[in-house]
Order: C-alpha cells, then sequence, then structure tokens
C-alpha cells in the first residue's frame, strides 16, 4: 500500500505496549555481557564524536550529540524499543496510571506526514473530529515533511490547556481541514459496560491501564446486580493498543480458572523466562486487596466472545489468546496487530530510562503472537458492506525492524488472499467515503450485533473479503462453541495439560 506507517506512537498517551514494569537503577552497565567490547567501533565513536565537536560548521553541545546517539541506538534494533528522555518517562510514567497530557492520538509516519491510527475515545482529539487515516500536514505552522517522528510528536505536546493547531489532509476532503484542539490532562476510563439487550452485557476495554482490573471487576458486579442470569458477555477489545501486563492477566483471571495459565514469556535473560498465571500474585497493584475476589461464580461460566480487530495489541492479544486456547470464548472479528513482544524499563538516571524489547509473548498453548497477531474464530467484518478500513490497516508485520516469529518464521505473512495494492486502496477508500465511524456498543455496531446472533444461535454474516478463511473459521468455532461454557473444573485440566515449561 504505498509506504507503509513505519513505526508507531501514542500522541499524549504513550501507552506503556504490553511493557513489565521494572525500574532498575543505577542502569545495568556492570552486568557482564558474555563478550569483549567492539573496541574499534568504539574508536570509530569516539572518532566521529570528535570529528563533530571540531570541524561541524556550528557548536553542537555534547549531551545532545550523545543523547542522539543513545536514541539512535536504541531505535534501531526494533519499533518498540526507544530511549525515554526526562519528558518522555515522566509521561511514560503517568500514562501507567492512567492519565495523560496532549490530544489523544495514535499516529505513525507515511510518505513523511503524520497519519492518523486511530484517535483515542473521548479525547480532546475523537471530540474535535479527527478519524483514522488522516494525515496530519502541519503543527501550528510548522510543515511536518521533513521532520521525523519524534520531533513531530514534540510539537503535539504541551501544558494542559493550551492550544495546537493541526493541518489535515482528509482523502474524502477536497480542501484541508485546520482544527484547533487544546490539549488537556485526561484521565481515562479503560472500562465501559452495560446491558445492550435483556439478558446480554457488553464490557469494553479501551487499554489496558493499573486500574484497569478493579474497574472491570465494579463493572462486572453491576452488570450481575442488574440481572443475576446473564446469557452473554461480549468482552470488547478493539482497537485496544494494549498497556500493563498485570492489566491483561487480572482480566484473563476473572474468567479463567485460579491456576490456568495466561502467557509465557521468553528471552534471553534468566527472569525473561517466565509463566504467568491468573492468580492474584500476578495481577494485584501495590499491595490492594484482590479485585476479583467478589465477582459472582457464574462470571467462570457465562457464554463469552471476544471482539478484537487490527488495532487490538499487546495486551488485548494476550487475553483473546488466553480465552481462545482454553476455549473459554469465542474470538471474533479480524486478525488482530501481532505486538508479541515484551518491553522492560530500565532506568539510567533519576529521571531517564531505556525502554527494551526483552522477550516475546506465548499463549498458553506455546503459541506466539509476535508478528501473527490472534486469528479470530469467526472473521467477521466491520460492517454489512465490509471493512472499509481493511486494505489501510497496519500491523506489527508492516513494521520496519520488527521482530520475527520464532514459531513460525512464515506466520507474518498474510492470512487472507493476495490482492494489487493500489486496487485494495481505492476500494477501500472507496468504502470508507460510503460509510460512518462506528460508535462500539451502540445498536448500529454490525460486528456485536453478530456476536449477539451467534449467542442465540442465529446465523453470523462471515467476513466478505476473507471468505474461504472465515468459511473454515466457522467450522472451528461452531466446535468450539459447544465448549464455550465448560466448568471450571474443565478448564483446570485444560489449563494442567497445556501449562507451558519456560522454553529453552
Amino acid at each position: 500500500m504505498g509506504n507503509k506507517v513505519k513505526s508507531m506512537v501514542l500522541v499524549g498517551l504513550g501507552m506503556v505496549a504490553g511493557v513489565a514494569i521494572s525500574l532498575q537503577y543505577p542502569a545495568i552497565a556492570q552486568k557482564a555481557s558474555g563478550s569483549p567490547l567492539p573496541l574499534e567501533e568504539l574508536r570509530q565513536l569516539s572518532d566521529v564524536f570528535g570529528l563533530i565537536k571540531s570541524d561541524y560548521v556550528e557548536p553542537v553541545d555534547d549531551k545532545k550529540l550523545l543523547t542522539e546517539a543513545i536514541s539512535g541506538m536504541v531505535a534501531s534494533l526494533d519499533p518498540h524499543s526507544v530511549y525515554l528522555d526526562k519528558k518522555a518517562f515522566a509521561e511514560m510514567r503517568e500514562t501507567v496510571e492512567g492519565k495523560f497530557v496532549g490530544i489523544g492520538i495514535e499516529v505513525g509516519m507515511e510518505d513523511g506526514y503524520l497519519k492518523v491510527v486511530s484517535p483515542i475515545e473521548d479525547t480532546p482529539a475523537f471530540k474535535a473530529g479527527i478519524k483514522a487515516g488522516d494525515l496530519i500536514t502541519r503543527i501550528d505552522s510548522t510543515p511536518i515533511k521533513g521532520l521525523s517522528l519524534d520531533e513531530s510528536v514534540k510539537k503535539m505536546r504541551g501544558e494542559p490547556r493550551t492550544k495546537v493547531v493541526v493541518t489535515i489532509s482528509r482523502k474524502d476532503e477536497d480542501k484541508p481541514l485546520v482544527l484547533t484542539i487544546t490539549r488537556e490532562e485526561i484521565r481515562v476510563q479503560s472500562v465501559k459496560a452495560k446491558m445492550v439487550e435483556p439478558g446480554y452485557a457488553w464490557l469494553r476495554i479501551s487499554q489496558f491501564q493499573e486500574p484497569t482490573v478493579e474497574d472491570m471487576a465494579k463493572k462486572l458486579a453491576a452488570l450481575y446486580a442488574q440481572d443475576p442470569h446473564l446469557k452473554g458477555l461480549v468482552l470488547d477489545l478493539r482497537n485496544d493498543p494494549g498497556g500493563v501486563v498485570p492489566g491483561a492477566i487480572g482480566v484473563s483471571a476473572a474468567f479463567l480458572p485460579k491456576d490456568a495459565v495466561v502467557v509465557s514469556t521468553n528471552g534471553q535473560l534468566a527472569d525473561s523466562k517466565q509463566t504467568f498465571y491468573a492468580r492474584p500474585e500476578y495481577y494485584i497493584v501495590r499491595g490492594k486487596n484482590d479485585p476479583l475476589a467478589k465477582l459472582p461464580a457464574a462470571i467462570k461460566d457465562v457464554p463469552m466472545v471476544v471482539l478484537v480487530n487490527a488495532g487490538s495489541a499487546s495486551a488485548s492479544e494476550i487475553v483473546a489468546g488466553a480465552l481462545q486456547d482454553y476455549k473459554r470464548a469465542i474470538i471474533m472479528g479480524s486478525q488482530t496487530f501481532g505486538k508479541g513482544s515484551v518491553q522492560t524499563l530500565r532506568q539510567l538516571t533519576a529521571d531517564t530510562a531505556v525502554k527494551l524489547t526483552t522477550a516475546r509473548y506465548y499463549t498458553p498453548l506455546n503459541r506466539s503472537i509476535q508478528a501473527r497477531g490472534i486469528v479470530p474464530d469467526l472473521l467477521v467484518d466491520e460492517s454489512a458492506e465490509g471493512d472499509a478500513m481493511k486494505g489501510l490497516r497496519v500491523r506489527e508485520a508492516d513494521l520496519q525492524k520488527h521482530l520475527n516469529n520464532d514459531s513460525d518464521p512464515a506466520a507474518a505473512q498474510s492470512q487472507g488472499p493476495q490482492r494489487d495494492e493500489l486496487e485494495e486502496e481505492l476500494r477501500a477508500v472507496a468504502l470508507a467515503k460510503k460509510s460512518k465511524p462506528v460508535e462500539f456498543g451502540s445498536k448500529d455496531d454490525f460486528q456485536l450485533q453478530q456476536a449477539l446472533r451467534h449467542f442465540k444461535g442465529q446465523p453470523v454474516q462471515l467476513s466478505k473479503s476473507d471468505a474461504p478463511a472465515a468459511a473454515a473459521s466457522a467450522a472451528a468455532a461452531s466446535a468450539a462453541s459447544a465448549s464455550a461454557s465448560a466448568t471450571a473444573a474443565a478448564s483446570a485440566a485444560a489449563s494442567a495439560k497445556s501449562a507451558p515449561a519456560p522454553r529453552p
């Protein structure tokens, strides 16, 4: 599709997509690497530093040179490893707590411009009407062309209640759109829930934060207070970019037996070879009481559908993968993003850190999520007419320097039929012009309506664009549906059989 989005960040959000928080100070510079330092290359680095200091057209600050060298070295590894300066590190810490300052959009670079991957719900950008697929060409009076992603992002950040003017190019608009947006400090409510029909509930998690498990437990308790005999629960993880790992474990634990494996990790270090279980010690934050302890027992058996799409990443994929492996829920929608890597924060100074990829994620059945994602049991389009943005969506496998899938190197390849890229893009643009943005949880939410039809035993309208794969997934889902409400004892037995040992 022309140039794919090369990297992704959350403007003003700074979402910790799958971060295992591990602040270690001072840094681990003294750790033995197991191999001698490359002295010749280090001499070259020193020589280049000296050359810039002596010969560059104007003086350059030492700190700037060294900081940029560190940043470039880390960024060269993969799309998710990054050096965090003082401001970025502070934003990272705030985001883990569920708050941020900014306008609230997820962006990447395309053809030298910022491309909006997704506006974050209930943020200034969302309220201003910014849409997925918009290209930001100017920020205030500064053209984006020629700026790096990091430079562009910094221009969109600022203090609360200050204004930023963004110029947007939209494919179905003849003229650029100029929007003035007020930056805000936003505390994101990551969990929403309601009864969508008598007997059927909808629970949405927009991102995984420290308060998510506690908020989810409160919402579930309220749903059961309204109807103690729920016949079906839809867990909506669409466009959920991930977040803190304990949140994903806690959400999974609400629906799985206590000793079920939720996810495992594997990397170079001994502490990166871990298995995480659906137990309180793996999701309780800061010594609080277990928020799941008082949930009704029926929550373990209620029939479930999990809605996912290409915007479901990292922690969302952990939850979807675990519930799918135990046949605890039917996964419905489109293939997820495929971010199956763990980022660990290593603190360098009191206010700087490196977010470094240290491991890969594996589902309970040892399926690697990386560069593949979770393939739904039922492939269902965004609308009855199809998925307008399918041809334009970006996944982990599209990002430069992404890690491969060590279990299946071919997994990064497209799971659907191959089409001419220009033809696919034109088709997507044409559909996008006809369609309106989906309000998740509404009566017009096509995928939600298909989930309700599945609960009721009615035919589900499968994806038109991936018809062969959809038919195959439907047959498998039909068989899985009979065991979707298996008892906790049966699930525990499955857990014991499939619990993965740390990978070599």
